[in-house]
């Protein structure tokens, strides 16, 4: 006890201190800040609630930052303040932004009637609306009836309101300057939320929709209660609850997404107009977008990728890219040092925070930066397994190259293709029977399930597993994998999840105390994992039933990776048939899904080809092993910067007096930027 008792001091004193600071910044908000809420009138007459926090001071002109949500800008009230104390939107009330929040049409306190993902309507006239119109309302109104701004706007959003940043962006306001979807919904059916590739996502859609699908008859401060689960089991709540049909009736007959969903079970015109990048080469020139994502986002990973890569083929705006090694989110809360039991070395969100958002809105909005441009790469990428930030002129990076890793029948992996004539290995794929998303008892669907150990995966007879042999060195894979499988099933249908894997060394393990709870030797990562619909192999819009027994190919896209297999690590490949109840059980029979019956789901035989004829693969984008950049080089260049100064003030002794620091604390201090700068300049010319 007497050795705890210092630690329980510092924790108090510590916790005092973040007491402290959080009510001296609360104080600050409310002394230099008033906040209102009003009704902003849209061009059909409809009036969106709106808070709007603006500084009390008046020494310079402000810019508008706008967040527009389906969720709620709670809480409501003008005496009541948001807590962005306790996050880094603080950091712009600290710079005098007029920072806006607005219910969106239909929800919370707002007028209207709310629609799902709203499509984007190009050719509107007279008092016909869409999202983007109720931004442009929203700005007009803004410029006429906020004190002191400085006739620029930007826009962002997480998630949901990520597409509302998109609608932003896409509003063609001319003071709208910069908007940053962030984790955007940008396609519900290809890969964002609730489909992935064609297969329902219906732990976090049956969820989700539960509660903010229910009708809200008028404005309100509350929102709806979600659906109250049994026990807490979740793979067997879905189970036992059987196919989708039965989930429609625990959900009710309000909810009126609900039943769009189980109405268009193909990807038709309904779900074609709510695909935001058919719409972006509408957004205009002066409008710069940044698009954030997470590399581990288990929401909207595809949504980040998709929509930067529309933007910048449609579009002729200025159009970034930043993504890190974040779950959803995971740059505007926490540390994101880690995910689950994968450590990145690096608090990555604070860099983000203060090196890519403040400075990118501090630039369109301020006219404050580096003097040329928003001093963004194209794009700005976290490398997982090397952990470190890269810089790009392109994405996928230019000098990447496709290399096709082969599966063989004694399960090895390798860039050899097959020469055996007959190889093959199967499984029996049983929708009774399905296989979990994670070990355990599954609760809920975890943020951390893509960085997850997989080695329950890798004991289980209907999980097949290719594995390399261990890197002689590193691999560096960056952009799009492509599963490339030739496969038959003794069935009509069958879904394929296929899973890249990291597999650590034996001896591998961390540093930090907190990392050693799990046992890293041999973790198995997951890098990226995708689950593919097989009836969609040839269409999204017109499914095909496969022949029973003839080989056929399907060859889908997982979402974009950048990650360092490292040397002494090996590359696995898992495949298998259902990942429960994170997607849903395919009947694994061509019926409609939707309306399927306990009698229509029966178990296949699953076979993926392995032989000269069918060598079934992956696709991986691997780049150049990048020039290291040594310490004796950094430490050249920082004698060049001191000898340079030293020149400037005349000597070393004014150039300490000028800095207020000794030479040896210049070196200190600047010795971490001018590695980043020179990595940055490395990369940009690879």
């Amino acid at each position: 006890m007497k050795y705890l008792l210092p630690v329980f001091i510092v924790n108090i004193l510590f916790a005092t201190r973040v007491e402290a600071k959080t009510n001296q910044d609360s104080v600050w908000m409310v002394r230099n800040y008033t906040k209102r809420e009003v009704y902003v009138p849209m061009r059909d007459g409809v009036k969106l609630y709106t808070a709007i926090y603006e500084p009390k001071s008046n020494n310079e002109k402000h810019p508008i930052l706008i967040n527009r949500t389906p969720y709620s800008i709670a809480p409501y009230g003008q005496d009541k303040y948001r807590a962005n104390w306790n996050n880094h939107y603080m950091e712009y009330f600290k710079r005098g932004y007029i920072m806006v929040l607005q219910d969106v049409r239909g929800r919370m306190m707002s007028e209207g009637k709310f629609m799902d993902v709203r499509p984007f309507n190009p050719n509107k006239h007279g008092t016909q609306t869409d999202e983007a119109s109720d931004t442009y309302d929203l700005v007009d109104w803004l410029l006429a009836n906020t004190k002191g701004n400085n006739g620029r706007v930007g826009i962002y959003g997480i998630s949901y309101p990520g597409y509302y940043a998109t609608m932003g962006a896409l509003c063609g306001h001319p003071a709208m300057k910069a908007a940053s979807p962030q984790a955007p919904v940008t396609e519900w059916f290809i890969g964002d939320d609730f489909h992935h590739n064609g297969a329902f996502m219906e732990m976090d859609a049956f969820g989700f929709y539960s509660s903010f699908g229910k009708p809200r008859p008028k404005p309100t401060t509350k929102g709806a209660s979600g659906f109250q689960f049994p026990y807490a089991d979740k793979y067997k709540f879905y189970l036992e609850a059987g196919p989708l049909r039965n989930l429609a009736k625990l959900m009710g007959d309000s909810v009126e997404f609900w039943h769009e969903l189980y109405n268009h079970p193909n990807y038709d015109e309904w779900w074609q107009n709510r695909n935001t990048r058919k719409f972006v080469q509408h957004i205009p020139d002066n409008t710069a977008t940044l698009v954030v994502g997470g590399l581990f986002d288990a929401e909207d990973c595809f949504g980040a990728w998709e929509l930067y890569k529309s933007i910048e083929k449609k579009a002729h705006n200025n159009n970034k890219l930043v993504m890190g090694p974040w779950s959803h989110g995971g740059w505007a809360r926490g540390a994101g040092d880690h995910l689950g039991n994968v450590r990145f070395g690096s608090e990555t969100a604070k860099w983000y925070q203060q090196n890519v958002e403040i400075p990118y809105f501090e630039y369109h909005l301020r006219d404050r930066g580096p003097g040329t441009g928003d001093g963004l790469a194209e794009a700005t990428v976290f490398f997982t397994g090397s952990n470190e930030w890269h810089r790009f002129n392109q994405w996928p990076p230019a000098k990447a190259h496709k290399k096709r890793v082969y599966f063989h029948t004694d399960g090895s992996l390798n860039v050899s293709s097959p020469q055996c004539h007959t190889g093959y290995r199967q499984y029996i794929s049983d929708p009774a029977k399905p296989v979990p998303f994670i070990d355990g008892v599954i609760t809920h669907r975890t943020a951390e399930y893509m960085t997850d150990d997989q080695r329950f995966a890798s004991t289980r007879p209907d999980v097949l597993t290719f594995t390399s042999k261990q890197l002689n060195s590193d691999v560096t894979v960056t952009g799009t994998i492509t599963a490339n499988l030739f496969t038959s099933v003794s069935t009509t249908d069958a879904d394929y999840v296929v899973k890249v894997i990291d597999v650590f060394p034996d001896d591998f393990t961390y540093d930090t105390k907190e990392a050693k709870a799990y046992p890293m030797g041999g973790y198995q990562m997951l890098v990226r994992g995708e689950i593919m619909r097989g009836r969609y192999r040839n269409s999204f819009q017109f499914p095909k039933p496969f022949v029973p027994g003839e080989v056929t190919e399907v060859s889908y896209k997982l979402p974009d990776v950048a990650h360092v297999f490292k040397k002494g690590h090996r590359i696995m490949v898992q495949i298998q048939s259902s990942w429960f109840p994170l997607a849903d059980r395919n009947p694994q029979q061509f019926v409609n899904v939707y309306k399927a019956s306990e009698r229509d789901f029966v178990s296949s035989n699953v076979r993926i080809y392995t032989n000269a004829h069918y060598p079934s693969n992956i696709e991986l984008p691997v780049l150049p092993a990048l020039k290291a950049i040594s310490d004796a080089e950094v430490e050249s260049q920082l004698d060049n910067r001191i000898k340079y100064f030293v020149s400037v003030y005349g000597s070393k002794a004014k150039l300490e007096k000028a800095a207020g620091k000794t030479i040896s604390k210049l070196r200190e201090d600047y010795r971490e930027i001018i590695r980043e700068q020179m990595l940055a300049a490395r990369d940009m010319e690879d």
